[in-house]
């Protein structure tokens, strides 16, 4: 009796005519031991590795030239299987349609889909990660985490980067624009970073909901017309001498730190920190790690300032 399971090794360029499908068994390809493809018929071949390995080939004809699209390992896509998988190949290509590049292209949507669902958080987190080695202390670091942590995460944090609009950045400012109006235009601002973040990297699309100029300027009131700006009442220069000479007399430690303060016309925090090792002879060198201008900064110190010191 003719068996048509029969064995066909298919050499590279060796053409051999398919009389019917579904040629081989399970015990064929259990004994398929010698390197080859090993043809089912229409298409679909078991493909031996010199190494013994076994996986499975649909081989089809594409405007004129030879595709090879491979559909998975024996191990994981058994016989049956594999010839559903060529079976869709094959009505593909009878469409016109290359089931080759139509496979990678839903492998692109997948990949492009898994990037979307990139919750803002972890977005958040990663651009805070890539910026930190750039930000001059890790305590701006740990504002920007701070802040997003306060007011943006309740709201946005768990949802998918690429779904954040302009609603739902104004549920995170509005209940905050108008009584903490500069925290609400930091929040803002690091929202607006974090969405530039993800855009680049594709994990979402379109213009940004949190960009100010052009866009929440239409619908949020300027900080400057919510509270105006109060600066610290300043000191007449005329008033300076009487309040040095009642100054100077006191020991108190925050009384001379504010005298050294006015004596080199620095920043508060500047005082506040500062180190016998930036005190060189009548020079204080300010190091660029404590500096707003990120510049290394050189006072000259008066003999005043020197006996403060002292």
């Amino acid at each position: 009796m003719y068996r048509f399971f029969v064995r066909t090794i298919v050499r590279e360029g060796v053409r051999i005519p398919m009389r019917q499908a579904n040629r081989l068994t399970p015990v064929a390809i259990k004994n398929a031991k010698e390197p080859g493809l090993y043809g089912d018929g229409r298409g679909l071949y078991l493909q031996v590795s010199a190494f013994g390995t076994k996986s499975w080939l649909y081989r089809f004809m594409r405007a004129g030239v030879a595709r090879k699209m491979g559909l998975g390992a024996l191990h994981t896509v058994p016989l049956a299987d594999a010839r559903q998988r060529a079976e869709e190949a094959r009505r593909a290509v009878l469409d016109g349609i290359d089931p080759i590049e139509a496979r990678k292209a839903r492998r692109a949507e997948v990949t492009l889909a898994d990037k979307k669902a990139l919750t803002f958080r972890q977005c958040a987190e990663n651009y805070i990660a890539a910026q930190k080695a750039g930000w001059r202390n890790e305590k701006h670091g740990a504002q920007w985490a701070a802040t997003l942590a306060t007011y943006a995460y309740p709201i946005i944090g768990d949802l998918p980067v690429a779904s954040i609009d302009t609603g739902l950045v104004l549920q995170v400012l509005e209940p905050i624009w108008n009584t903490k109006s500069e925290t609400a235009n930091r929040v803002r601002g690091r929202i607006e970073s974090v969405l530039n973040w993800a855009t680049v990297r594709e994990y979402r699309k379109g213009e940004n909901p949190a960009r100010w100029r052009g866009h929440l300027d239409n619908v949020l009131p300027k900080r400057s017309k919510v509270r105006k700006v109060k600066h610290h009442p300043a000191m007449a220069y005329a008033e300076l001498p009487a309040f040095m000479g009642e100054l100077g007399p006191r020991q108190d430690i925050s009384a001379k730190a504010l005298e050294f303060t006015i004596l080199t016309a620095v920043r508060t925090g500047e005082v506040i920190g500062a180190r016998w090792s930036e005190i060189n002879g009548n020079i204080w060198t300010v190091p660029v790690q404590r500096m707003k201008s990120g510049r290394e900064h050189r006072v000259p110190l008066s003999a005043r300032a020197l006996a403060i010191l002292d």
